[in-house]
């Protein structure tokens, strides 16, 4: 970990030369203060600085946004040098999107907290308007695990869980009566959407025959299930927890249960935004890392829950936001489990480094759901949006220690909860493995 934002300036820096070099790319003030912190391996100090002092990053009041708030709060942005580090706060993911393809600066945004998937999406123009593509680079993956899948009250007595099979014939019967079974997710194609169609075909129901999938941005689910306007729902945290808490609805699975240790949310950058500034690039990086360190201490979290709940990010009670950050899962049916592994991780079992290999299975989910056409090839799509090397370099810079750093661009075979198993280096034989989908 490296110093924090307060700390004084690594021995040896040059001021002056230092200022000299920065002129014109951010205020004298600014530039002080970036000049006192202390830059690991003297990164910075023997070059320009970040081309720009600002970035404008979206993101959705989701915990697993906790790196960009942390990164503001504690001056990290400042400290790698980004002083006007813009963070703010989207509606949707769909307003994401669209302020993506804006661009920062055309008044939209330069790159967001985003569900993984989606900068393979809008790179490709599959969710873009008029199909136009904006090209993307996923630079970091922001946490693993910590999402799940809640339920109406009125499906409590089906005692459903991980397996979701005894919602089949409850499903058929409303579905007989003329009633809509709706499920909510956050965006099609993305993380959400995925956990939860997974989670239905496993239990034998079709997510697009015998359910109805709709789209809620994650803050207006809980309002949505109160007022009977689903059947179901996945989305990340506060939520799930705020809905236990008011005794709306209950979880029946965390995403780390049907996927242990999964990769969730990312850091997703305009393409163009990067290429013109490799060096803030890297600064943004290492703020983000050094955030991820922090958020990922346990010690941290209570802090962190305040912080999150406050009015400006979340503006939620921070009780919403703590209990499941520590892997205390109050499921809210008769299930009440203290230090569980499903806590959101930030940093440890490489929760941050962007695995090729699992964005091979976003990509080879959205085939299978036919988001993506079943001639696309998966590596091909991926070494162009991933850029796992900007997240080495950054690291490098960042003083990482080396366990912290993958070997390998892969962490090799996945299994999920129902015994499949996801090779990167075949998806073809995952998807052909698997019962329901919309493809041959």
């Amino acid at each position: 970990m490296t110093q924090d934002a307060g700390s004084k300036g690594k021995k040896g820096l040059d001021r002056r030369s230092f200022l000299k070099h920065t002129a014109g790319v951010a205020s004298t003030a600014a530039l002080a203060v970036a000049a006192q912190s202390a830059f690991p391996s003297g990164v910075f100090a023997q070059a320009a600085g970040p081309e720009v002092s600002k970035v404008v990053l979206g993101y959705i009041a989701l915990t697993d946004a906790a790196a960009l708030v942390i990164a503001k709060e504690k001056g990290l942005f400042t400290k790698y040098g980004l002083p006007d580090a813009d963070i703010s706060k989207q509606a949707s993911w769909a307003a994401t999107r669209d302020n993506l393809v804006l661009g920062g600066d055309k008044n939209g945004i330069d790159g967001a907290h985003i569900l993984t998937p989606m900068p393979y999406l809008i790179s490709t123009g599959k969710v873009t308007q008029n199909n136009v593509p904006t090209p993307m680079y996923l630079l970091a993956r922001l946490n693993l695990d910590a999402q799940a899948i809640s339920v109406a009250n009125e499906y409590k007595s089906t005692k459903v869980g991980l397996d979701s099979s005894p919602l089949k014939a409850i499903f058929e019967k409303k579905k007989a009566e003329g009633k809509d079974v709706k499920i909510a997710m956050t965006f099609p194609g993305g993380t959400h959407d995925l956990w939860v169609r997974y989670w239905l075909a496993a239990g034998g129901i079709d997510p697009d025959k015998d359910v109805s999938t709709i789209v809620v941005p994650p803050p207006q689910m809980v309002a949505n299930m109160k007022v009977g306007n689903m059947d179901a729902f996945c989305v990340g945290e506060p939520w799930n927890e705020q809905l236990v808490n008011q005794d709306i609805g209950f979880t029946a699975c965390t995403t780390g249960e049907i996927w242990k240790k999964h990769p969730e949310k990312a850091l997703g950058i305009r393409a163009d935004w990067v290429d013109k500034n490799p060096r803030a690039t890297q600064a943004l990086l290492m703020a983000v890392l050094e955030a991820q360190q922090w958020a990922d201490k346990f010690e941290n979290k209570e802090e962190m829950a305040t912080i999150l709940g406050r009015r400006q990010w979340f503006n939620v009670p921070p009780a919403d936001v703590l209990g499941r950050l520590r892997g205390d899962i109050n499921y809210g049916n008769g299930r009440n489990v203290k230090g569980t592994e499903q806590f959101m991780k930030f940093w440890r079992d490489h929760a941050s480094y962007p695995f090729q290999s699992h964005d091979a299975w976003f990509i080879a989910e959205d085939i299978r759901w036919g988001k993506f056409e079943a001639t696309t090839d998966i590596n091909a799509l991926v070494k162009k949006v991933n850029r796992e090397d900007l997240w080495r370099a950054a690291a490098k810079s960042l003083g990482v220690a080396a366990a912290d750093i993958p070997a390998t661009s892969s962490r090799g075979p996945e299994t999920f909860f129902d015994g499949k198993v996801f090779d990167p280096a075949d998806p073809s034989a995952y998807l052909k493995s698997l019962a329901i989908k919309r493809i041959a």
